[in-house]
């Protein structure tokens, strides 16, 4: 007498038997997609169309049919964070700090003539050699525009008569005045406004009125003076 055990597995090795997954081989004859390659496949076309949202499916085959396709990255847009550029002292800082005070055992008249020879040399370069038959004109020119820092400047004329006649090496300008250092090692801080001044090179006398010369070096370079009369002090 068969018992109900026998029964259930007699019954398991015939189902066995009849339903079992078709192999790779048996798929291909039988041209049958198997379970799984249904589902890579389902995945693949929802791949495909979430990466390429802007090309309809049969653009899509066809592109897949010639050529690879690159797949866009859809990556978070970043917050661009605004770049802080380096802020400088500001002139009160800077007043503060005595950033460009010269120290009184630094005001040593011989110490800057090496300064001086290198100005000279400069101004030299710069007209392209002072010889006897350059142009006073052009000289002057150039020298309106030139970096004066190292020149020897003299007083020639001027408003306040105890300013006439200091003579020195520029070692600061500021947009309204000269500081300079003169032999007996003091250093002169003499305003431009109502005052002449001379500068010799190379036997080349040439004269900058300090209240049409109001101006820091460094605008002074890119400004264009206008040849205008000027009213005698």
């Amino acid at each position: 007498m068969e018992t109900s055990s026998e029964r259930t597995g007699s019954g398991h090795r015939m189902r066995s038997g009849v339903y079992h997954a078709l192999s790779q081989k048996e798929a291909k004859e039988l041209d049958v997609q198997r379970p799984g390659a249904q589902r890579a496949e389902a995945f693949l076309q929802a791949f495909l169309r979430r990466c390429t949202p802007h090309m309809s499916p049969r653009a899509r085959e066809d592109q897949l049919q010639r050529k690879a396709v690159v797949l866009d990255y859809c990556a978070r847009p970043r917050r661009r964070e605004p770049r802080r550029r380096p802020r400088g002292l500001s002139a009160r800082q800077r007043r503060a700090l005595r950033l460009f005070d010269i120290k009184p055992e630094q005001q040593r008249y011989h110490l800057f003539l090496p300064l001086h020879e290198l100005w000279k040399q400069y101004i030299r370069d710069l007209c392209s050699g002072l010889r006897p038959d350059t142009q006073p004109q052009a000289i002057q020119a150039k020298l309106l525009k030139a970096d004066l820092h190292g020149a020897i400047v003299s007083v020639t004329k001027s408003k306040c008569p105890s300013y006439v006649g200091v003579t020195g090496i520029l070692l600061q300008e500021t947009k309204h005045v000269f500081k300079v250092l003169t032999e007996g090692d003091r250093l002169k801080v003499i305003p431009k406004l109502g005052c002449v001044f001379s500068v010799e090179t190379d036997g080349f006398i040439s004269y900058i009125h300090g209240s049409k010369f109001q101006l820091r070096s460094s605008e002074r370079s890119a400004k264009k003076f206008k040849a205008k009369g000027t009213m005698d002090l």
